[in-house]
């Protein structure tokens, strides 16, 4: 019976490691960003709510996707491709450049996602070339289709 015990005493050592290595790993994995995210900003001078949506596909580190915005008054959305977008844990970051007249305008986003909700922060540059603002974001995962 000794000897048994000696035997087993190795396997239950191997098989506990196992299971605190793969519960640790379990909770170190990133937050799934892939997914349709959107939110909505107030429409100018009291008008209807502007909804953004967010299409995002991680793949290990790196984040692609593109942003739907609603047209300026009332043309078609505009779809334009993130760039620079990273995954690390559960915080993501990308920027979107979209052409104003003759001028390129990029904007950056980060945040940290947390099950079907992405909060952080948009740098958007100052008109006349001052300090970018920095303003608060929320997006909620939208239901699969």
């Amino acid at each position: 019976m000794k000897r048994t015990l000696n035997m087993l005493t190795p396997l239950l050592t191997l098989a506990a490691c196992a299971v605190l290595t793969l519960g640790a790993a379990s909770q170190a994995q990133a937050a799934d960003a892939t997914g349709t995210w959107s939110w909505s900003r107030p429409g100018r001078n009291g008008g209807e709510a502007q909804k953004t949506t967010l299409t995002l596909k991680a793949a290990g580190e790196k984040l692609t996707g593109a942003v739907t915005s609603p047209g300026r008054q009332g043309a078609e959305p505009v779809k334009t491709e993130i760039s620079e977008g990273k995954v690390k844990g559960d915080e993501i970051s990308f920027s979107v450049t979209r052409e104003m007249g003759q001028n390129k305008v990029t904007t950056k986003y980060s945040g940290k996602v947390s099950a079907d909700t992405i909060k952080g922060t948009v740098e958007r540059p100052a008109r006349g070339g001052g300090d970018p603002t920095k303003t608060d974001w929320e997006a909620k995962r939208e239901p699969a289709k």
